[in-house]
């Protein structure tokens, strides 16, 4: 049973395929959630290993360190398969980073702990720029610029655990539960947090409504 992109397998199902036809399913799993991945990825890769990585080069160091770590995720599946694949995406992605800038790591931006590690967080330019989209007018780039600065503002003002909490659930499209396994806080805590930073932004994309003609968030 090899999960096609759009199949609801259930969590057993995929183990189990896994655990059948560990290399093919896996690379199935890869395939059907790579733009999800991508994104992870996208959001909290350095500006400065993007002059020099794609996203989709750390997905293939990534496919290939979870096949060989296959056999010891199944001897003991603490987590989905896909927060484990996402898991080993994010060390990845912490490797290139530790490669690309060695001294200059701490200047990357901030890392938040996510499962007892630390993980290159999304930074606030890359978030407002998928907040924002993307207008090509000089007129509504000009619109684009300002709004961008006033959101990165919003959301390096919020708490680094509300800030994951929205890259997690909106960005992402994670779950409450997966979100809250993640950062290890309760999924009452994880909704109060999203909520939250919804707000801060809603309230920045309403001033902006009532200026310029900015879409609603």
């Amino acid at each position: 049973m090899t999960p096609r992109a759009g199949d609801s397998t259930s969590e057993s199902g995929l183990l189990e395929a896994l655990g059948s036809d560990g290399r093919r399913t896996l690379a199935a799993i890869f395939e059907r959630y790579r733009p999800r991945l991508e994104r992870m990825v996208s959001l909290r890769m350095d500006r400065r290993v993007q002059q020099r990585l794609d996203p989709s080069d750390v997905l293939q160091e990534a496919f290939i360190e979870a096949a060989d770590r296959l056999p010891e995720y199944l001897a003991n599946p603490e987590v989905p398969p896909f927060l484990w694949i996402r898991f080993i995406t994010a060390q990845k992605l912490l490797q290139e980073h530790r490669k690309h800038l060695g001294s200059k790591m701490r200047d990357a931006g901030r890392d938040i702990s996510l499962y007892r590690q630390a993980f290159p967080e999304a930074t606030s330019a890359a978030l407002a720029a998928h907040l924002v989209g993307q207008r090509t007018s000089p007129s509504q780039a000009a619109v684009r610029a300002e709004m961008k600065l006033k959101l990165q503002d919003a959301l390096n003002s919020m708490d680094p655990i509300d800030r994951e909490v929205l890259v997690l659930r909106h960005f992402e499209q994670l779950s409450r539960s997966d979100a809250a396994r993640i950062l290890g806080i309760e999924g009452s805590a994880a909704s109060k947090r999203y909520v939250r930073a919804l707000k801060r932004l809603g309230k920045v994309f309403r001033l902006q409504e009532r200026g310029k003609g900015g879409r609603a968030f």
